[in-house]
């Protein structure tokens, strides 16, 4: 097999397992809350926990392979992601669990940036397109596989299993990775500003944690006060240090860029809105409508099957639609579908739910694929780095936020009335969070008609490619 094939393939096969990974938990939710002494929301600690991580390390990613390695790196992230993985195996209670998932994320922080910048560093450039459709196989794959192996394996086998079949999958990627992908000359980082990395890493970590702890009263709310007190003072403090700061690791002067700002406004309260539906709907299918995690998986991966129709079509819709008019639209439908999620009823036929959530996962992929690219529309190539990772960031922080209000949402009904968690409670809280998700499509609508990547790239300075 030729190189060009080879190394994006060795990589799939870790991005692979992270991707899957993502999935298959969300089928198996309340077998593992049973088995370690917990309620099933409770578990949204650990998913935005997991994120937290991503959007702690994923900053310091390219500067590590820079510094020892991005060979190096990804093995080790491998290493480190496998160790996370047999810990939650293990796990015997939610301080574990959640501690393991954070060890976890802290290997998949590294995972896909490095595997993207090995791929840019060994591939020539007229075969890295070519390339990169290789690597996105396994984010294509995993979340159509996902939520059946994972919904099978806890219905026949056990939870843990999940989490261990990671061992072999990574043992694998680090033999190929150490066995056939090249060494070669690393750059010269530049000095980490490792004072914003604690800064930032404090802010996330504080205010994600403390939004989980308010809306989840199985803990202290003074411990979610405190928690939310430290992630506003290190926001203030990072503030200050980053207008400062020569190589802030986070440069925050990108935002005035109009269409940058308006995309992350716009995507970050997508994402508030739909960040819980992975979440709640899997736990919808099992605890309201009586379904076990196989049968439950066999439902919730037909959004996956639409994200990936969506992907061999999404520059024509593009091209036809224009990123305002496509942004707007793929918000309204995906709220639509969130709405659907708020009316479901045992009684529900089962093929309409399909429909429903391949059309919802079709137009979410339409939202994802056109926002990573007009992220950059008025951003100029020198600042198109701190842009991808400010954008990155974004996206763990908003989703986690989302589970954490989407569980707030369900937990607060839940507490309303009593007695044990019913399809109502599910239903207010899809409803809300279908609400959030329009709101996004009424910020898109601030976007120019004429908005494009061409046009907006050369008027920033940047060259209109």
């Amino acid at each position: 097999m030729s190189a060009l094939r080879l190394t994006p393939l060795i990589l799939a096969v870790a991005l692979f397992m992270e991707n899957m990974d993502s999935t298959v938990i969300a089928t198996s939710l309340a077998a593992i809350a049973h088995d370690i002494g917990t309620e099933p929301i409770a578990l949204k600690l650990a998913l935005t926990t997991y994120m937290v991580a991503l959007a702690i390390f994923i900053p310091v990613s390219s500067w590590m392979a820079d510094k020892f390695g991005a060979k190096r790196i990804f093995a080790w992230a491998i290493v480190v992601f496998i160790l996370g993985s047999v810990c939650c195996a293990i796990s015997n209670s939610l301080l574990t669990f959640v501690l393991s998932r954070f060890l976890q994320g802290m290997g998949g922080a590294m995972m896909t940036p490095v595997a993207r910048l090995v791929l840019v560093r060994v591939t020539p450039r007229q075969q890295l397109v070519d390339a990169m459709a290789w690597l996105s196989i396994p984010g294509l794959v995993g979340p159509i596989v996902g939520p059946p192996i994972g919904g099978f394996i806890t219905t026949f086998a056990s939870w843990h299993w999940i989490f261990l079949i990671n061992v072999p999958i990574g043992i694998l990627g680090i033999i190929l990775v150490n066995k056939y992908l090249p060494e070669w000359h690393r750059n010269e980082p530049r000095k980490l500003d490792f004072t914003g990395f604690l800064l930032a890493g404090l802010c996330f970590a504080g205010l994600v944690f403390g939004i989980s702890v308010l809306t989840l009263p199985a803990l202290p709310a003074s411990f979610g006060y405190g928690s939310l007190f430290l992630g506003v003072v290190a926001a203030i403090a990072y503030w200050f240090h980053f207008r400062r700061t020569e190589y802030p690791l986070l440069d925050l002067r990108i935002f005035r860029q109009p269409l940058f700002r308006l995309t992350m406004i716009g995507g970050t309260i997508f994402r508030l809105g739909t960040g819980a539906m992975p979440f709640l709907f899997p736990l919808m299918l099992q605890l309201a409508f009586g379904l076990n995690p196989f049968e439950s998986g066999m439902v919730t991966f037909a959004s996956a099957v639409g994200a990936f129709t969506m992907k061999f079509m999404a520059e024509r819709f593009i091209a036809r639609l224009g990123f305002r008019k496509a942004l707007v639209i793929a918000c309204t439908i995906t709220a639509g579908g969130v709405l659907a999620m708020g009316l479901y009823t045992p009684d529900t036929p089962t093929p309409l739910m399909l429909a429903l959530l391949v059309i919802t996962g079709f137009f979410q992929s339409l939202f994802w694929t056109t926002t990573n690219a007009f992220i950059f529309a008025d951003v100029a190539d020198k600042d198109a780095g701190q842009a991808n990772v400010l954008s990155q960031v974004s996206v763990q922080l908003s989703l986690a936020f989302g589970v954490a209000i989407g569980g707030g949402i369900f937990e607060g009904v839940h507490l309303l009335h009593g007695g044990a968690p019913g399809l109502n409670d599910f239903h207010v809280a899809f409803w809300v969070m279908a609400t959030v998700t329009l709101i996004s499509a009424l910020i898109f609508l601030r976007v120019p008609r004429s908005a494009n990547m061409h046009s907006h790239r050369a008027e920033s300075g940047a060259p209109a490619e």
